[in-house]
C-alpha cells in the first residue's frame, strides 16, 4: 500500500494510472527495453517527485502505477516519463529507434486515471452528499432521506 505525501501542511495520496502506447503501435518494447526502462524509471524517482508503484508492459504499450504530489500536474508527469524514457532507450538500443521512423517512441497521446485508495467512486459521491445533513431515526426505523432544514 502506498503512504501519504506530507509537504508543508498537506497530507495528500494521489495515484495514477498511465499507459503510453508505442509510436505506430509498433512492437518494440523488448525484454531489453523493458529492463532499461525500468532502469531510467528508478532514475526518474531519485530526481522528480514521481513514485513508480508498478510497470508493466507489453510489445506495444506500457502500464504504469505512478504517485505523485499535487504540484506536478498529470501532462508534466507524463512529459517527464515520455521525453526522458524516450530518449535513454533510443541511446541504449538504436535498433529501437530505427524501427521507428520519425524519432519519437511514444504516440502524442495516453491514457490516465486517478485511483483511489479508500472507495469508488460511488462511495465517495454517496460520503460527499451526505456532507452536512443529519441522519434521522424515528421510532427506531431508519429513513431513507435526509433532513436538511437542521
Amino acid at each position: 500500500m502506498s503512504d501519504h505525501v506530507y509537504k508543508g501542511h498537506n497530507k495528500t495520496l494521489l495515484l495514477y494510472h498511465l499507459v503510453f502506447p508505442t509510436k505506430y503501435r509498433q512492437k518494440v518494447i523488448t525484454t531489453e527495453a523493458e529492463t532499461t526502462l525500468k532502469e531510467v524509471c528508478i532514475g526518474i524517482s531519485e530526481r522528480y517527485e514521481i513514485i513508480f508503484l508498478e510497470i508493466g508492459s507489453d510489445t506495444d504499450h506500457v502500464h504504469f502505477l505512478v504517485q505523485s504530489v499535487p504540484t506536478l500536474t498529470v501532462t508534466e508527469i507524463v512529459t517527464t516519463i515520455k521525453s526522458i524514457t524516450a530518449r535513454k532507450i533510443f541511446k541504449k538500443h538504436p535498433e529501437v529507434e530505427k524501427l521507428l521512423w520519425g524519432g519519437n517512441f511514444w504516440t502524442s497521446g495516453y491514457y490516465a486515471n486517478t485511483v483511489g485508495s479508500h472507495g469508488t467512486e460511488e462511495v465517495i459521491q454517496q460520503y460527499v452528499q451526505k456532507q452536512g445533513k443529519v441522519y434521522r431515526k424515528i421510532y427506531g426505523q431508519q429513513l431513507t432521506m435526509f433532513d436538511d432544514t437542521l
